[in-house]
């Protein structure tokens, strides 16, 4: 004959299960346990598939609006090509407008310090998201008179991927420092008790790839990202 429990007895089944998992929470642990400490670092690479120009175009004449007329004139001459390569809008920006006098004698010149000329400047900072028209770039914005070049970078479009994988890599090597501690220490290693992220950064590329751009060849290299993260475990006995 199958029993059927009473109602007490499904009350007290009911308050055993309720309790069950505040049994098996962790207990938290006192201040003065012994702790252990570690930091670790990650790193990730990936192959850039974005770089980042910086060109400019500097003109002097003796009068300041007609140098500043000259590098304006190359400029749009410069964006207008960027346009027929299929550079967007949203990829290309002014960083820096200057104009400024050309100074003769003075100091240690018999004559007179004076201004013979300005000197009108207009930097571009333009993104490539396609590194197949890299050398194109190049090329067309120095036939179209640029005659400055005062950077070249490399990076990702999106690198949250690559920062996960550091991210990953740096925690399994603080778990493994702090193995490798508690062993040596003779005592076990517990339960994490905290984890905090501190700096990553981007390192430079090494040379991987190449490309010619107007004779000069251009390396994009490899894409690096680090990250470091300290963690506390417990420890045993």
């Amino acid at each position: 004959m199958r029993m059927i429990p009473r109602p007490a007895a499904l009350l007290t089944a009911a308050c055993l299960v309720g309790l069950a998992p505040l049994a098996a929470t962790a207990q938290p642990t006192p201040p003065d346990a012994p702790r252990l400490t570690v930091t670790g670092d990650g790193s990730a690479t990936a192959t850039p598939d974005m770089a980042t120009i910086s060109l400019g175009i500097t003109a002097e004449n003796p009068e300041a609006g007609v140098a500043m007329d000259t590098a304006s004139q190359a400029a749009e001459a410069i964006l207008a090509r960027l346009d027929t390569l299929g550079i967007e809008a949203r990829d290309r920006q002014t960083s820096d407008l200057s104009l400024q006098p050309l100074w003769a004698g003075g100091y240690d010149s018999a004559e007179d310090r004076r201004i013979t000329g300005y000197e009108a400047r207009n930097t571009l900072t333009v993104r490539v998201r396609d590194l197949e028209k890299l050398g194109d770039v190049l090329q067309a914005v120095l036939e179209d008179g640029a005659n400055q070049l005062s950077g070249l970078s490399f990076g990702l479009q999106n690198p949250d991927p690559v920062l996960e994988a550091a991210r990953r890599d740096a925690v399994a090597d603080a778990m493994a420092r702090a193995q490798v501690l508690a062993e040596a220490a003779g005592v076990s290693l517990g339960r994490v008790l905290s984890i905090s992220e501190g700096g990553g950064g981007y390192a430079p590329p090494a040379p991987m790839m190449e490309m010619r751009a107007a004779s000069v060849p251009v390396a994009a290299g490899e894409a690096e990202l680090s990250s470091s993260v300290t963690m506390e475990f417990a420890l045993g006995e």
